[in-house]
């Protein structure tokens, strides 16, 4: 029975692990290969839009 639940938690582990991997390399070839060239210029944009927001959460600064 102990060996049942090993190897249950072995194969568990395994699915999960494969899962998370093959998760993070598809986002990467995805990037690669879809994200364009302006990637960095969408960026740039959005911080220069966002550059005089206030801050939220955390303590306030007196």
């Amino acid at each position: 029975m102990f060996i049942y639940f090993l190897d249950l938690i072995l194969v568990a582990i395994c699915v999960i692990g494969i899962t998370a991997i093959n998760g993070v390399m598809t986002n990467a070839i995805g990037e690669k290969l879809f994200g364009g060239k302006r990637h960095s210029h969408i960026f740039d944009q959005s911080k220069r839009i966002q550059s005089g927001w206030n801050q939220v959460g955390g303590k306030r600064k007196r």
